[in-house]
């Protein structure tokens, strides 16, 4: 149990609080970074188990370094930046291991979207169709709202390569939700089943009645 005052800490706060030995307060990074890490992981990954373990593994990996961090960039973005390595460290691993074809060949199809409250899936399923490169710069500016500066940081990028792959991400975005959005008006108002069947029925028995006058 957290001591009460402790959750409107600064990151830099609780980071020399650890490091003078109150280790406690460490869960304060681990909730309030929970979001960011999991959406930036899985957003190389495209595998929420894999993006946890991660998660765990550069929570870890922040403890143990944590004397390293200098305070020249924002915590947050020095943490993100170890989730992003590890994730893209396993993605490595993973391919010289020629065990990623499974999740690379997955059968979510980001047009493909069930009828009634499933856009959510749709638009999640058309950032996982996204190539990496794409992926990765527009959960964190989009979804996660790290500035370009950060981004960049955290990628080892140019900010004008985080600017250009948020645009292009953007288009092939759109481009797709166009698709799956069509895809769902085609299913919408269906009148198909047994609303074919009653409405028929209803105007088969008009008509006998109507030959028998």
């Amino acid at each position: 149990m957290l001591p009460e005052g402790v959750s409107g800490l600064s990151d830099e706060e609780i980071v020399k609080r650890v490091l003078e030995g109150d280790t406690a307060v460490f869960e304060l990074i681990i909730r309030r970074y929970n979001q960011r890490l999991f959406r930036a992981t899985r957003a190389i990954l495209r595998n929420d188990s894999e993006a946890e373990d991660v998660m765990q593994d550069a929570y870890v990996r922040a403890f143990v370094h944590l004397h390293q961090f200098a305070g020249e960039a924002k915590f947050s973005t020095w943490l993100t930046k170890i989730a992003v390595y590890e994730a893209l460290g396993r993605l490595r691993r993973a391919k010289r291991q020629e065990e990623l074809s499974e999740a690379m060949n997955s059968s979510d199809n980001p047009e493909r979207v069930a009828y009634g409250h499933e856009l959510r899936s749709a638009i999640e399923s058309a950032v996982d169709a996204l190539p990496p490169l794409y992926r990765t710069v527009f959960v964190l500016r989009e979804v996660e709202e790290l500035s370009v500066a950060e981004t960049a940081d955290c990628l080892g990028i140019s900010e004008e390569n985080v600017k250009t792959r948020s645009h292009r991400a953007r288009l092939l975005l759109q481009s797709r939700l166009e698709g799956a959005l069509g895809a769902a008006a085609r299913e919408a108002f269906s009148f198909m089943g047994y609303r074919c069947d009653r409405m028929t029925s209803s105007v088969m028995e008009r008509i006998r009645t109507a030959n028998r006058e």
